[in-house]
């Protein structure tokens, strides 16, 4: 167990929780301080999730502020647990961004995986040659390459787990048209995007061009649904880095894939319009081939 830990979403959650448990108590800062023998500006941070609560801080509050309900206790005792609890995520955590390896640990505890995708293949679908041709592209400190292509192969273990999440994932048309890595690299990844959409844990919809105007004109999402005591989380891509949601928030976006969802053919007609692009790639990979002088 590491002895110093950083902020966290789940320092976050658990933070926010004990803060509301707190104020319904009628409770300020120093009398929460006074009982756990720390000041009050501990306290705080403590809500706030700079400094992670340890589990005996989290029982002890939980008694102050008479949290009698076993199961309300057992859900927030996991959370602290949680908080301190090392995944292989974190041994990312000096390469890559702390908001890119709090999306792996979303990801490992989600129950249901749900993503709309307009502009790449989600990660979790890539196949090795597409990831490193975007993370080539995309990636601001070309030295960090090499660690995010290890990230994302170690985030698709999730895959070939007992108990696997659901994967709905909604992919515009036009990622199927774009040859990143070329003709052949492309022809790779959709032949993998076949692969796993037989498996009964994953479902692949293809929103064609000819739905036109659709809810997700306004860019990328992530919604996972996550178990208890865990809040249902939304995740928004950006060029300035992703945003987590919560709430309302993730009802709206509930609302922009379901309706996506409902102009997208089934799997089985996705299905086809992924042959027709494979199709298409394999003959401009047999083109590139051709000797123009022949």
């Amino acid at each position: 167990m590491s002895a110093k830990r950083g902020m966290t979403l789940r320092a976050q959650w658990l933070g926010r929780q004990l803060r509301e448990l707190r104020e319904a108590a009628g409770l300020k800062l120093p009398e929460a301080g006074d009982y756990i023998q720390r000041d009050g500006a501990t306290v705080s941070r403590l809500e706030t999730g700079l400094y992670p609560a340890r589990t005996p801080d989290v029982q002890a509050l939980l008694d102050l502020y008479g949290v009698a309900d076993p199961h309300k206790r057992g859900d927030l005792m996991k959370l602290a647990t949680e908080v301190w609890h090392e995944g292989w995520w974190d041994g990312y955590s000096g390469n890559l961004s702390k908001l890119i390896v709090d999306y792996a640990w979303v990801e490992s505890r989600a129950r249901v995986i749900r993503s709309f995708d307009a502009l790449a293949i989600p990660g979790l679908l890539q196949t090795g040659n597409y990831m490193e041709a975007v993370i080539r592209q995309t990636d601001t400190d070309p030295s960090l390459a090499p660690s995010g292509a290890r990230f994302r192969l170690e985030r698709q273990q999730i895959l070939a787990a007992a108990e696997p999440p659901r994967i709905e994932a909604i992919l515009d048309e036009g990622l199927l048209r774009r040859p990143v890595g070329g003709p052949a690299g492309m022809k790779e990844q959709l032949e993998r995007l076949l692969d796993l959409g037989r498996r009964p844990a994953i479902d692949i919809r293809v929103l064609p061009f000819a739905s036109g105007a659709h809810a997700g004109h306004d860019g990328s999402f992530r919604i996972f649904e996550m178990p208890e005591p865990y809040p249902q989380i939304g995740y928004v891509d950006s060029p300035a880095g992703g945003i987590y949601i919560e709430a309302e928030g993730v009802d709206r976006l509930m609302l922009k894939f379901d309706r996506m969802r409902s102009d997208s053919p089934d799997p089985s007609e996705s299905m086809k319009l992924i042959r027709t692009a494979i199709n298409e790639f394999e003959s401009s990979a047999e083109g590139d081939h051709v000797n123009p002088r022949a």
